[in-house]
């Protein structure tokens, strides 16, 4: 029973993971950049939903409305500001760029505010213990799980139904020839900067409701564990974003059931460094031998 209670624990940091990973994977996929910087924009998210349910006195759905819609103008507004200039320059250049905008944003976050760490008031959601087959969960994991969920069909949905997610997959396949078919590839990066940060911003609000405390250096831990639940699932492919995220989650709740939670930070990084030795393009990656 403790290992399916340590399954649903990691089921719902997995989610976390895997919501910040989709926009890490979706700019890769599409502009072949790590944006650092998306760790912050979770950031970000976070304190939105904060100060929007402590100051707005809003209920947690329109705080994870309203910090998703101020993540995508943030990200939007790095992109326009920050990667855009940079299309056509080196990848050094623009890795360099991206660490420089997360700084800019963690520490211009504790010029505003302070770095005094604040925590989310635990009343937002309803947080009942349901017993099922003897494990105990709470309500509050499974409105966060569902929500999750939600938010990565509309994501599916998006990408493979509309105008937007078709242009989205032309640039990401080949952006010369989708701009001599007439398609604004500007405006789809923008697209994908503004849809990835949006998720960062869910996944801050839904990070505060579940681990309450929350610091403006927070982004740097999940938006790295991110990044590796992409490169686990196979960076630039939306559904190993997903999978990596979970799969990611559950390893860590495992190895903190197992009684070595001091360990459960080094585990990503263990993970990165099994997977780039065995399986450098991912779970879902196809190999260069493949490809060849």
């Amino acid at each position: 029973m403790e290992l399916i209670q340590q399954l649903v624990n990691g089921i719902s940091l997995g989610s976390i993971y895997a919501l910040i990973a989709l926009g890490y994977t979706m700019v890769y996929g599409i502009v072949r950049l790590i944006n650092f910087a998306h760790g912050d924009v979770f950031m970000v998210g976070a304190f939105v939903g904060f100060y929007a349910i402590t100051g707005l006195h809003l209920g947690f759905f329109p705080a994870l409305l309203l910090a998703m819609v101020v993540c995508a103008l943030l990200g939007v507004f790095i992109e326009r500001i920050a990667y855009k200039p940079l299309r056509n320059a080196t990848r050094i250049a623009v890795l360099i760029t991206a660490i420089g905008v997360s700084l800019l944003i963690e520490y211009g976050m504790i010029y505003a505010r302070g770095a005094q760490p604040v925590a989310y008031p635990g009343t937002i959601l309803p947080d009942k213990k349901i017993e099922l087959f003897g494990v105990t969960i709470s309500s509050q994991s499974i409105l966060i799980l569902c929500t999750s969920i939600v938010l990565m069909i509309l994501l599916q949905l998006i990408v493979h139904k509309t105008k937007i997610g078709k242009a989205m997959r032309a640039v990401s396949y080949d952006a010369e020839a989708a701009r001599l078919m007439g398609i604004n590839v500007d405006n789809t990066i923008s697209a994908t900067f503004a849809i990835g940060s949006a998720l960062a911003g869910a996944a801050g609000v839904i990070f505060g409701i579940y681990y309450i405390k929350i610091e403006p250096l927070m982004g740097i831990i999940p938006g790295l564990k991110a990044f590796v639940a992409a490169v686990l699932g196979g960076i630039g492919i939306i559904p190993g974003a997903m999978v990596g995220g979970l799969v990611l989650g559950v390893i860590e709740s495992l190895v903190s059931g197992l009684g070595y939670s001091l360990w459960r930070d080094g585990v990503a990084f263990i993970v990165l460094i099994l997977i780039l030795i065995f399986r450098p393009s991912g779970l879902f990656g196809k190999n260069v031998k493949e490809k060849v």
